[in-house]
């Protein structure tokens, strides 16, 4: 009898393990990636439940514009030292002008802004100017990554114009994460636990006015709330979901790299592919409500 209650024992934490692995939304999704010509990570996890999925979640990728979540988190850290206020205004300098997206690139001269608008722009239009901007505000990443290793977060870094980490930089561009590092900072600001609730609460509504719409977002119904950030570089794209879904809150992080198809277009088949993870998630959480999407329009 003793050597049966010590087996037990002994199989607990792995059947513990297992409960908490979703495995029907499990192999939906790896019948999905299958032919995916890439490397892909994804981890979704029900927040209410506790039921997850891994897969290569905890390998390294590129953020591209996802790395402005942990600048986000780098600018309120300054607010909440007393360093910096969101109404503190700024005067935009033509110099600082940087291609890619955003709206600030096509400001005037020495027009007049302030941090909560220059933030704004950042999430809502992933602009590049305002957040090397911010990143500098910040302190940049010597500042902003010690922050992340205070979240718990080892892997998630801020490589652009951060003294030491060149090769990083050089490998993975602006920033790198895991799937599973950054669906944890979004369950952590939606939880209250990055600084302080108050910060917390204002980055949240911060993540939820997203411009690019047309990924995960465009498969989940429009009444529902949601905050996210997309990623997109040439060889790698990436997008980081927390829905607030009628049955409990859903997270989930897809990222990819060494992607073969390197189009801007909305057949690129890692945008395909992610639209595609994010209806499966939608509709395994919630099929009472089985949505639908239109197509997208031109």
């Amino acid at each position: 009898m003793k050597k049966i209650q010590l087996l037990m024992l002994l199989c607990l934490p792995i059947m513990s393990q297992a409960q908490k692995i979703d495995t029907k939304l499990e192999h939906k999704i790896k019948n999905e990636i299958t032919d995916f010509q890439g490397d892909i990570g994804i981890y979704v996890k029900n927040l209410k439940t506790g039921k997850e999925i891994a897969i290569q979640a905890d390998s390294i990728f590129p953020t591209a514009s996802i790395v402005k979540v942990p600048i986000l988190v780098g600018v309120f850290q300054k607010i909440a030292d007393g360093e910096l206020t969101l109404n503190q205004k700024f005067q935009y300098d033509k110099k600082r002008t940087y291609g890619g997206s955003g709206l600030m690139q096509f400001y005037k001269d020495s027009a007049q802004t302030d941090l909560s608008t220059m933030i704004s722009l950042m999430l809502t239009y992933s602009d590049n100017v305002t957040s090397i901007w911010l990143q500098e505000l910040a302190g940049g990443g010597k500042v902003i990554n010690p922050l992340l290793d205070q979240l718990g977060l080892k892997d998630t870094r801020v490589n652009s114009r951060t003294v030491g980490r060149e090769k990083e930089w050089e490998t993975y561009g602006w920033g790198q994460t895991t799937a599973k590092e950054m669906a944890t900072l979004f369950t952590l600001i939606r939880e209250g636990k990055v600084i302080e609730p108050i910060y917390s609460d204002k980055m949240y509504r911060f993540l939820k006015n997203q411009y690019y719409n047309e990924r995960s977002l465009s498969q989940i119904p429009p009444t529902v709330n949601t905050i996210s950030k997309t990623g997109s570089v040439n060889q790698s794209r990436g997008e980081v979901v927390l829905i607030n879904a009628p049955h409990g809150d859903i997270v989930f992080c897809i990222l990819t790299k060494n992607n073969k198809d390197q189009s801007w277009t909305d057949t690129n088949e890692a945008e395909v592919l992610t639209r595609k993870i994010a209806n499966i998630i939608w509709n395994h959480f919630e099929p009472k409500d089985k949505f639908t999407p239109y197509p997208a329009l031109k």
